[in-house]
């Protein structure tokens, strides 16, 4: 099954975090997956280091090589991907979150996140 993953759940599994849930866990750890990461997700870990919010900056450098050595796939954001972001119903207010769930409807694709807000927007949620 093809998954798109949040920022925070990433980073959580990277962490080994304990606030990822057990339903999360098990499905970015199974070969049956594939687990896609959008380049929305860089680009908001990229903004959340440069502003100081986040200590991820060696996360960055080798950004592209993690994701690889994790098993996971880069997602690009695509023209349609952005018109449908923009279009939205004003659920959720962040862009990034946003250009998550318009990648999830376009591509079919279930997301793995905390965030209940995307349950709003009729895309699956695995949590």
């Amino acid at each position: 099954m093809n998954l798109l993953v949040d920022t925070h759940a990433l980073l959580w599994w990277w962490a080994a975090n304990d606030r990822l849930s057990r339903r999360a866990h098990t499905a970015l750890r199974s070969p049956a997956n594939r687990i896609y990461v959008s380049a929305a997700v860089g680009w908001e870990l990229a903004i959340k280091v440069n502003l100081g919010k986040l200590d991820a900056r060696h996360v960055l450098a080798d950004f592209p090589a993690i994701l690889f050595d994790s098993g996971f796939k880069r997602l690009a954001i695509a023209m349609d991907h952005a018109l449908r972001a923009g279009m939205l119903p004003r659920h959720h207010n962040d862009p990034f979150d946003r250009m998550l769930v318009a990648q999830a409807q376009a591509l079919g694709f279930p997301i793995i996140s905390a965030d209940a807000t995307f349950d709003q927007y009729g895309i699956e949620r695995i949590w």
